[in-house]
């Protein structure tokens, strides 16, 4: 099971060996919006089959980036791994912002997903060449800009900024300030504190900081970071009431910071009508696409209630209230299911009632989580058949047990044959996988009977059952 950390400062080293090379060119690949928007994403880590991993959000609202692989990294390994956690953690394995390169394959691995790409999120790419030279007919207002600013303020000019340079930083915020158009916005006077919280970290050598300076004030300052062949725009500031110093800025910028980047990311607009209109007078190359892939299995789109399977002597169908007895008794058979591989009374969310196990099916199949299948015999109820642990990839786990005084008939095959054939013909499975005890022999026959062998290892065989 993957073990997340959540990110903090002490992280970035960690987080740059992965993002420094990542050429995703999106602003969530980046330590530096990590840091800075930590408290809105809650995004928390961990490493696995060489890739890092990051889940956002809290409790049954998470999502995951998709992995970043290091030089020997496996983004397949990595999202399984994904998937593995949020099945043992009961909720879809949401893949979001999803660069456009890696669609795809994601596309390709999930049969069933709803997409989305919202405008809003969408970063504006610039070709680092179009930003530096300001060059065509499309730059002609930037070049005027930068003409007007150069008329008023000729000596001024640009350099980088470094730790060292905090008392003149902190000069212009204070500056800032008594300019900022959106102190009544809270969302704008949240941005704000979060970016003069980030330019306390000058001292990070992935950051790269610069401003204009007028004589001995600063009047612009911006902060970016290079991941991969993108140079990363985290905070673009400067004072309004020197005309034609943002275009100056964004070109000197460019200049200075721009040599081995293909492109400049300059974030999203996060719906603000001005920064829209801003990022569009600029020339934007393209809008980058963020996917959001939330995985579905094959249930909601299959299977609106619990058909009733006939064999040659048993029938399979849903459970109802009048079973409840019987199957309480088959779940609390103790002796019987030690080889079961669940501990159904621990699996509670609340202290036992007689109608527990029941309503834990009822809600599983209202999920799409689960099919509990009564195993009827004369219409008594003599087992269980329970195809569970879809994976979005189109494999589903199939379990089947059956009562003390029925076992040794043949029930139990007659039973998983049924339920695995209506999985990958009725619910369009392209897989059904299997597991048993190495200790319970029975199982091992039933299994080897109905199901190919799928390997081994200390504690289980494993079998699969395919299209």
């Amino acid at each position: 099971m993957l073990n997340f950390t959540p990110i903090t400062a002490e992280h970035g080293d960690l987080l740059r060996r992965y993002y420094e090379n990542c050429n995703y060119g999106l602003c969530e690949y980046s330590t530096g919006t990590k840091l800075m928007w930590g408290e809105h994403l809650l995004p928390a880590f961990t490493e696995a089959a060489g890739c890092l991993i990051v889940r956002n959000g809290a409790e049954k609202k998470m999502v995951f980036d998709y992995p970043v692989p290091g030089p020997e990294g496996d983004e397949d390994a990595a999202l399984s791994a994904i998937e593995d956690w949020c099945m043992e953690n009961g909720m879809p394995p949401v893949i979001s912002v999803v660069p456009e390169a890696k669609a795809p394959k994601l596309l390709q691995r999930y049969p069933y997903a709803a997409v989305r790409n919202v405008r809003t999120w969408q970063d504006y790419l610039y070709k680092t060449e179009d930003l530096q030279t300001f060059s065509g007919r499309r730059y002609s207002g930037q070049r005027n800009h930068i003409k007007k600013f150069r008329t008023v303020c000729p000596d001024a000019e640009f350099r980088p900024l470094t730790a060292a340079d905090v008392p003149l930083i902190d000069r212009f915020w204070e500056d800032y300030g008594g300019e900022f158009a959106k102190g009544d916005d809270p969302r704008a006077a949240g941005e704000l504190k979060l970016a003069k919280r980030m330019i306390d970290q000058l001292d990070r050598p992935w950051y790269l900081c610069g401003g204009m300076l007028n004589g001995d004030k600063l009047i612009s300052l911006a902060l970016a970071e290079r991941c991969g062949d993108t140079l990363i725009i985290h905070i673009e500031k400067a004072l309004y009431s020197y005309v034609g110093v943002y275009p100056t800025m964004v070109q000197a910028f460019a200049q200075h910071f721009g040599g081995g980047s293909v492109w400049i990311n300059r974030e999203d607009d996060a719906a603000d009508m001005g920064l829209r209109t801003s990022k569009l007078q600029y020339g934007p190359d393209h809008l980058a696409p963020k996917y959001h892939f939330a995985p579905q299995n094959e249930l909601l789109y299959h299977v609106k209630a619990i058909p009733e399977l006939k064999t040659a002597r048993l029938t399979l169908s849903e459970l109802t209230e009048e079973d409840i007895p019987a199957y309480n008794a088959l779940v609390l058979d103790g002796e019987r299911n030690r080889w079961w591989g669940y501990d159904d009374v621990a699996g509670l969310d609340n202290p036992m009632t007689e109608r527990s196990f029941y309503e834990v099916t009822q809600r599983d199949f209202h999920n799409c989580a689960a099919v509990n299948f009564a195993i009827r015999l004369d219409g008594k109820l003599i087992g269980e058949a329970i195809l569970y642990r879809f994976n979005y990839r189109g494999d589903a786990e199939l379990g089947c047990r059956i009562a003390e005084e029925y076992k040794g008939w043949g029930f139990g095959t007659e039973a998983f044959a049924a339920a695995a054939n209506w999985g990958l013909y009725g619910v369009h499975l392209t897989r059904i996988v299997a597991k048993c005890f190495k200790k319970n022999e029975a199982s091992r026959k039933m299994l080897s009977s109905c199901m190919r062998p799928n390997g081994e290892d200390e504690t289980y065989y494993y079998f699969e059952k395919l299209v």
